[in-house]
């Protein structure tokens, strides 16, 4: 699936818990059933969507952590019964256990999956009526302080490359919110959607430095002739957060939807 390390995923974890909407939580928690809740969290990763939401939630949870490395999950600590499913969601996605699901999530997962993707995901949820929380997908906007003048061409390669295929096919990249909005809302559900943005402090040096990082490498596979200008860039960039004084604002948005009528 995405092939992210277990050291970037806990290294982003603080900020992904500053960055999320807990309203969306608990807005979604007077929507489901009464409990037992059973709840399927795609692409788990290291479980840091699990952690966040299982504690808001509250009651008795059952969830099933679906991801293609099992190793991420390995010894991470629950407050709710969590059973590792391990899965392709890439390639076989018909496979989801959906069968008396309520509640499917994901955190970062959105952006890196195609329009097709999100298609037959969602149609597999209406069939059954349960609700989506997808949270931090990110939108494109990137505001990075000090300014540089090539900030603005770095991003928008960067945002070239995240409309690749990650695995999924053809990303949606950016506009993966608006596409999931539009599914959900078609298929009978009632879809609220919130910027969710990482502010990351000057002193999140190392958080920083991996960004950079991956922004450079997703440029240079864009523009791989402009090397030198990237490289600059990125030297400039770097020096920025050696002094302390570089933050960042990262878009990014929470999706919900929940069923109100008959559909699929």
């Amino acid at each position: 699936m995405s092939g992210f390390s277990a050291e970037w995923l806990d290294l982003r974890e603080p900020c992904d818990i500053r960055a999320r909407s807990e309203e969306f939580v608990l807005a979604l928690r007077t929507q489901l059933p009464s409990e037992p809740l059973h709840a399927i969290d795609l692409g788990t990763g290291t479980g840091s969507n699990i952690r966040y939401m299982a504690p808001r939630l509250g009651g008795v949870q059952h969830w099933v952590a679906v991801d293609d490395d099992p190793t991420l999950i390995a010894g991470r600590r629950f407050s709710a019964n969590v059973v590792p499913r391990y899965l392709d969601l890439a390639t076989d996605l018909e496979s989801l256990p959906l069968a008396g699901c309520q509640l499917v999530t994901a955190s970062a997962l959105l952006d890196l999956v195609s329009a097709e993707w999100l298609e037959f995901l969602a149609s597999r949820c209406a069939r059954v009526r349960t609700a989506v929380l997808f949270a931090l997908n990110y939108d494109g906007r990137v505001q990075l302080r000090p300014s540089d003048p090539d900030d603005e061409w770095v991003i928008g390669l960067v945002n070239l490359h995240q409309r690749g295929d990650k695995g999924f096919g053809a990303a949606l990249g950016p506009k993966a919110t608006r596409h999931a909005c539009a599914v959900f809302a078609a298929l009978g559900y009632q879809c609220r959607s919130i910027s969710s943005d990482w502010l990351i402090d000057p002193n999140e040096q190392t958080l920083q430095r991996e960004l950079i990082a991956g922004w450079v490498r997703a440029a240079r596979e864009i523009a791989p002739s402009e090397e030198d200008r990237i490289e600059r860039w990125s030297r400039r960039r770097c020096a920025l957060v050696s002094e302390g004084i570089s933050g960042m604002r990262v878009g990014h948005q929470d999706f919900v939807a929940w069923p109100t009528t008959r559909g699929g």
